[in-house]
């Protein structure tokens, strides 16, 4: 199957294999959940105060609570997607918090099985079914989905416009798909945002516009969108001072090279969204009953 993937969705595929970024992902972003966090104070954490700051695992939790409440109430019979699952800690949260069925889609088999093992744990196997595969092209007959969900995944993508596709092709009439993605915000030149293109291998991000009108062409209709951006500098930020006080504890999990990289990435990311360059914030859209003719 690996054979029909993207070149981007290979280079993600490879990256998130790889035993240095499993455990730099895992000890640094909590080990449940690999995405932006939510901060009471985003600029607090971009001047590193004094002021105690939240934890990563606390605040990426709150962007999934926080997303889980623009549904609405969940019905128990309904089909999740979770698409870009990570370790599944968004798939494990949902089936907790509503008992419903999710589908955990991801194309790290690393990551995959982690997530096996904390859902087993967690005694969420019954209600979690974790899935190898990519959103390109993804593996389920149509209409088979209530709500896809998705978590700074889509970026990884270079086929954007064939994500939205699949989107409204496995969601059912009537379907909500809610996600967020690093994007960029259409203010600044090509090359202020090189730096963050080429830490992703990718030659161009989504944009709040570009993704409404993929949306649109797929057939999906908007329903809201939150702009959420200083969250996404103060991760970053946040990420690399974890990364800078627990490097020593690493040691024998995670390469030196692997984290200077890391760190020079992470400041790149700060610099582009200080300069304005960068968005994030939560988008929701819906699938109509019946597809206008």
């Amino acid at each position: 199957m690996t054979s029909a993937y993207s070149d981007a969705v290979n280079l993600a595929r490879d990256y998130y294999n790889s035993e240095d970024a499993d455990n730099f992902y895992f000890h640094i972003w909590g080990g449940e959940d690999i995405h932006i966090g939510l901060y009471d104070d985003p600029q607090d954490v971009l001047t590193q105060s004094a002021v105690v700051q939240d934890a990563v695992a606390i605040a990426s939790r709150r962007t999934t609570t926080l997303i889980a409440e623009r549904l609405g109430e969940i019905n128990p019979v309904a089909r999740i997607l979770d698409m870009g699952s990570g370790y599944g800690g968004s798939s494990r949260y949902l089936a907790r918090q509503f008992g419903c069925r999710i589908t955990a889609l991801n194309l790290s088999e690393r990551e995959n099985a982690r997530n096996r093992v904390a859902t087993a744990h967690a005694r969420l196997a019954h209600l979690v079914e974790v899935v190898d595969g990519s959103f390109e092209d993804m593996p389920f007959a149509d209409a088979t989905f209530d709500i896809v969900w998705s978590i700074d995944a889509m970026l990884h993508s270079s086929r954007r416009d064939r994500v939205f596709r699949e989107v409204y092709r496995v969601l059912r009439p009537g379907g909500q798909f809610i996600y967020t993605d690093p994007m960029e915000s259409g203010r600044c030149a090509p090359a202020q945002l090189a730096p963050v293109l080429a830490r992703i291998h990718l030659e161009s991000m989504g944009s709040f516009a570009g993704d409404a009108a993929l949306a649109a062409k797929a057939g999906l209709t908007l329903h809201a969108t939150t702009d959420l951006t200083p969250h996404l500098i103060a991760h970053y930020a946040r990420i690399k001072q974890e990364l800078e006080a627990k490097a020593p504890s690493l040691a024998g999990k995670v390469s030196p090279a692997f984290i200077a990289n890391a760190l020079t990435g992470l400041d790149h990311w700060v610099t582009a969204g200080n300069a304005g360059c960068l968005a994030w914030g939560i988008q929701h859209y819906k699938k109509p009953d019946k597809r206008p003719s």
